[in-house]
């Protein structure tokens, strides 16, 4: 995996402290940077599951262990020199999915075990989350390919993958999961229609 230099504050804080430590142990065994992707994207799968079956608050857990198991990708592929425009790309495409995995399993949960009288309005916030989750990833990737350069400072780092999943985990532990996916699409795609601003004024 190639990892960027950018990262959220609570990756930074967070995170960061728990997946360099296990970068450190993995390093010991036969297991490459690809392997902890994907293992991560299984931990995400696992959080579908538990939103399905009901378990808010370990589903929840098991997406923040997913963001972190994701940042000791980057760091195994530098302790071992395993870095590849091959992995970046598979561990990008996997987070892609692990994040409608997540989100998508919050909604059901939304939907079936906390408000069913809400049911409309926390369909349509999943749907928004998800969008805007995925046109985060999109617009920055879509700015550096067009202009040359992606955003910086808080047009980069707000609303980043590490502090979404920080949310769910949060929502879902309170129990409050409409409320998270109103906050996330709130988030989201407002910091998508900023970049669109920033863009516009870069691009002339």
């Amino acid at each position: 995996m190639t990892q960027s230099p950018k990262e959220g504050l609570v990756s930074r804080c967070l995170n960061r402290r728990l997946s360099r430590p296990l970068a450190a142990l993995l390093a010991r065994t036969p297991l490459t940077p690809n392997h902890v992707s994907f293992v991560s994207f299984v931990i995400a799968l696992a959080s579908l599951w538990l939103f399905f079956a009901g378990y808010n608050i370990w589903a929840g857990i098991a997406a923040q262990i997913s963001s972190i198991v994701d940042g000791a990708d980057g760091d195994l592929a530098r302790l071992k020199d395993m870095a590849s425009p091959f992995g970046g790309f598979f561990d990008a495409v996997l987070d892609r999915y692990a994040d409608v995995a997540i989100l998508a399993g919050l909604t059901y949960w939304s939907l079936e075990f906390e408000a069913r009288v809400a049911e409309p309005l926390a369909l349509a916030a999943g749907l928004f989350a998800i969008t805007g989750s995925l046109m985060i990833s999109y617009s920055s990737a879509r700015a550096e390919a067009t202009m040359g350069r992606g955003f910086s400072g808080l047009a980069d780092s707000l609303v980043s993958r590490d502090a979404r999943l920080f949310v769910v985990m949060v929502g879902a532990i309170v129990g409050q999961g409409i409320a998270t996916l109103l906050l996330l699409t709130a988030a989201t795609n407002l910091v998508v229609v900023w970049r669109l601003a920033v863009a516009r004024r870069g691009m002339g």
